[in-house]
């Protein structure tokens, strides 16, 4: 007797991205799930006002120029997802702790039947799986895809 196994299929993918290298072979893993089964993907990026020294913090100049950044960075990945042939394609740009925010804002907010996220994270000290990747593995209520 045969076992027949039916492979998922994916109708809303949301991918966390930053300019790690994992980060960005999760974005390709999304846009190929994407395509796969022509989903719908959001590609969420996340401000972390912590990064931004008591200064910066405090100069409206420098907090506005990293979000444009981020929002830059977001365009050109969402040019890239459509460029692949994703049909839709929706950017995110959320602002707090990564794992937390897209947790309990992010993905409440877009529904996704997937997540993917790279497994490191792009501070040196977060190299391991214990970082983001972990906490949205652990406590995300849909299923996550963390690529390394």
């Amino acid at each position: 007797m045969a076992l027949t196994l039916e492979l998922p299929k994916h109708t809303n993918i949301l991918v966390g991205v930053d300019d790690s290298a994992d980060a960005q072979l999760a974005f390709l893993n999304a846009v190929s799930h994407a395509l796969e089964d022509d989903s719908l993907l959001h590609i969420v990026t996340v401000l972390e006002s912590d990064e931004l020294n008591v200064f910066q913090a405090l100069t409206k100049d420098a907090l506005l120029e990293k979000r444009m950044y981020l929002e830059q960075r977001l365009q050109d990945y969402k040019q890239q997802a459509l460029d692949a042939g994703v049909k839709e394609v929706h950017i995110v740009l959320a602002e707090g702790e990564p794992g937390e925010t897209i947790v309990k804002d992010v993905i409440p907010d877009v529904k996704p039947d997937l997540v993917v996220v790279g497994a490191a994270a792009k501070k040196g000290i977060e190299k391991y799986m214990g970082s983001q990747a972990g906490y949205i593995a652990k406590y995300a209520t849909v299923s996550v895809m963390v690529v390394r």
